[in-house]
């Protein structure tokens, strides 16, 4: 098929043909021409007729909560006809119990994938979430709607109480133990954050005691954090402890406060063994 369109400002054509079946592939190429004849033609570029949305809905979704704000939903893409409704990405819909589905926060995902996190949640919270497959054409039919209930927050109070003493090459920490109050979820472990002074990135060790061994070298100094770590997250963070470079062979500090609060003796101590899970 060809047409002329007799201008030569002209950029744009639409062809016609209510026949046309949806996303139909077509081959096509534009030329110019004047009063000495035809020009050259353009590279032939394939173009498609306007898509019809997705006609049906995907189905075995599921979600779980995986913190106090965070939770994860995954389906499985509807069975139909891809030049009769491809589908481009999914559309997620996920609101609170006690909000409107019309206000439901949206978020989507683009190609192939199935599964998707939805973040920054209220904790202890039920939560309805539904999916639709979208395209150009729009969104299709929802999915069936889930239910799922965020876990508590993570414990509200930091670590306190915190004593360090230095041997040799070892610094090893003690803090009080954390509570949780009764609408937070219960403390699994701590997580102790260091780095040296000029450092921008923490290393992370893991422990489920109240006590931890850090073999360091003492030509820096370091910053320190410890904060309790839940099924509802990671808790309130210690303040920053700063622990000098060390000349002495034995020293001790606290960390009632901020970067000054240490205090150093040239005192003994008492190693203390256990076992933490390094993770980086």
């Amino acid at each position: 098929m060809q047409t002329v369109v007799a201008s030569p400002d002209a950029s744009r054509y639409v062809f016609r043909n209510e026949t046309l079946p949806p996303f139909s592939p077509y081959e096509v190429k534009v030329g110019v021409y004047n009063n000495k004849g035809e020009g050259s033609f353009s590279p032939v570029t394939v173009v498609y007729s306007a898509e019809e949305e997705p006609t049906r809905a995907p189905t075995t979704v599921f979600a779980r909560s995986l913190s106090a704000s965070d939770v994860e939903i995954s389906w499985a893409p509807p069975r139909e006809n891809q030049h009769k409704g491809r589908i481009q990405g999914y559309e997620i819909r996920c609101w609170r119990h006690d909000e409107k589905e019309e206000n439901a926060k949206k978020i989507r995902t683009v190609g192939n994938q199935t599964s998707t996190k939805v973040t920054n949640l209220r904790g202890n919270a039920l939560y309805h979430l539904a999916v639709k497959a979208y395209n150009t054409a729009g969104t299709g039919p929802s999915s069936a709607t889930v239910n799922v209930t965020t876990k508590k927050p993570p414990p509200s109070q930091p670590p306190g109480n915190i004593i360090w003493n230095s041997s040799d090459s070892k610094i090893i920490l003690n803090w009080d133990q954390v509570k949780a109050l009764d609408n937070e979820s219960e403390v699994r472990g701590y997580k102790v954050l260091y780095r040296w002074n000029r450092q921008s990135s923490a290393s992370v060790i893991e422990t489920n005691k109240t006590s931890v061994e850090l073999s360091l070298p003492f030509d820096e100094d370091y910053i320190i954090e410890i904060k309790p770590f839940s099924d509802g997250g990671d808790g309130s963070s210690s303040e920053q402890i700063r622990i000098p470079k060390i000349s002495n062979a034995y020293a001790r500090g606290s960390g009632s406060s901020t970067s000054n609060a240490c205090t150093l003796s040239a005192i003994s101590t008492i190693m203390i063994s256990l076992t933490a899970r390094s993770s980086l």
